[in-house]
Formats: structure tokens, sequence, C-alpha cells
């Protein structure tokens, strides 16, 4: 909802804000680590161009999943994610194409009023039993923002030329 008078454009209040979260302010993501972080690295972007960053098991002792197998894995710290932002954690590429091992719920959204410690649901659909150790990459964290729009109940819906079609109702390819 943008408006156009003479030499300037009037933005409503909900797109102003996302322009300036998505262009113009650097966010901070405050970390609070708990007992048993320890020696851990704190969550870390792996290259300059990388938009999750890395996510490590804070594991005290080492923890195999074995095939078909899900477990909790803690990462060793709680955050304070902006309002008006949600973390998403991701599976890791390497971790699914070598290991057969990925995020249960992926994404997995942590919303901006959570202040319990960051954990990743694993799950093996490997063949192999999968060993996590202490400090492993097991995830990512994607700082994403998002709306919360008015819901608003109607008779009709406008329609479009999908209409109604899912779940590969456009074709296989």
């Amino acid at each position: 909802k943008i408006l156009k008078t003479s030499d300037f454009w009037i933005l409503t209040p909900e797109l102003f804000f996302y322009y300036l979260t998505v262009n113009t302010i650097m966010l901070t993501l405050k970390i609070k680590t708990l007992s048993h972080f320890g020696d851990l690295s704190l969550p870390e972007y792996a290259t300059s161009g990388s938009a999750g960053l890395d996510l490590r098991a804070a594991v005290t002792e080492t923890v195999t999943l074995l095939p078909n197998d899900r477990k909790l894995i803690p990462c060793g710290f709680s955050m304070e994610i902006p309002v008006g932002f949600e973390a998403q954690v991701r599976p890791r590429s390497g971790l699914a194409v070598k290991y057969g091992v990925t995020v249960l719920n992926s994404p997995g959204t942590i919303d901006s009023d959570y202040r319990g410690e960051v954990q990743v649901i694993l799950i093996n659909h490997g063949q192999e039993p999968f060993e996590i150790h202490r400090g492993d990459r097991i995830a990512q964290l994607i700082i994403s923002a998002y709306n919360q729009p008015k819901i608003e109940l109607v008779d009709e819906l406008s329609s479009t030329e999908r209409g109604s079609g899912g779940f590969g109702s456009s074709g296989r390819l």
C-alpha cells in the first residue's frame, strides 16, 4: 500500500517498518550462554555471504542417532530476537546429503518472545548410526522479518487461474 503524492511516496506504517528494518537497521541478536555452553563458539556465519548462523551441539557426551531416531540437541544458549523478527532453524545440506541427518520440523520457528534454550530436533533418515559430538555444527539459524496481518472473515475469496489446485496440480516438472 504505497501512495504517490506529487514528488514523494507515502508508505503504510507496516511497509515503512519493513523498509527500515531490511534496508537500514543493523539488527542485534542478544545471546546469553548457559552453564553447559562452556568453550563453544558463539553462533557465527561461515562466510561473508552466509545467510545462516551455524548452530553447534552443546552436548556433554557423544549422542548417537540411530537410523529413524530423533533427538533434541541443546545449543547451550538462549537469545533475544528483536520484535518483528523470528529465527528459523534449518538443516545443514552437508549433513543431509552425506548422512541423511536433518532438522525434523524444518524450518523450526523460534518466536521473538521465547527466552529458553535454543535446541534442535535432529532425525537420522540415513542407513547408519550418526554420532553428534560436542561442538559439531548441526543446523543453521536464519533471522527473518515477519508480519502479523489482521484476520478478516469473508464469504468469498478472489478467484485466480490456479484456484484451489494444489499438491502437484501445476504439473510434475
